[in-house]
């Protein structure tokens, strides 16, 4: 994987934020924060998900296939700070079926950058759909927003975004899948 972060540049960036916020980046509770942020960017963006694309042969029979409950963290592209989604992915399987640990992988994946939850659950379907080769995939995401939580309106909340396509825009599986992750 190519590097994309300027470590030394953050770090740099990082001990001048904290002047600018008054604070002293030689004290010793901040001596290292630079380089932690550094570090935790450098992480986060050029996060490695693995193989992505494992599929296998399936019985032609149009049965659908969801996982739910994977947690991923992502970044809000308008604030910087953080929010948490659970995803759920389904498709109706026909031809080929996606290796298990591969839903979990496109979804870190596409959560690894600064985003919208609108945009991580558009990506994320996009992925699925390449890979096997089918429009009938629904991608859902319910999480929280550290920008709406903890400043402005400081209110908990959750956000549940959706992207659905091919058979997934007719009612029964529509259904089908809102009542699979619900």
């Amino acid at each position: 994987m190519t590097q994309k972060i300027d470590h030394e540049k953050v770090k740099s960036l990082v001990t001048e934020l904290l002047t600018a916020l008054g604070e002293d980046p030689t004290r010793e509770g901040l001596l290292e924060t630079p380089r932690r942020i550094a570090n935790f960017w450098r992480e986060f963006i050029e996060y490695d998900a693995g193989k992505l694309d494992t599929t296998f042969s399936a019985v032609k029979q149009s049965q659908m296939v969801a996982v739910t409950g994977m947690r991923v963290w992502s970044m809000c592209e308008h604030h910087m700070l953080p929010f948490w989604c659970d995803i759920s992915i389904a498709y109706i399987a026909n031809d080929k079926v996606l290796g298990l640990s591969k839903f979990a992988r496109i979804a870190h994946k596409h959560s690894h950058k600064l985003t919208l939850q609108e945009q991580l659950v558009a990506d994320i379907a996009h992925h699925v759909r390449i890979i096997l080769g089918t429009d009938d995939v629904a991608v859902m995401a319910k999480g929280e927003h550290l920008c709406m939580t903890m400043r402005g309106i400081k209110t908990p909340h959750k956000m549940i975004s959706s992207a659905l396509s091919g058979k997934f825009h007719q009612a029964e599986q529509r259904a089908e899948f809102l009542r699979l992750v619900d």
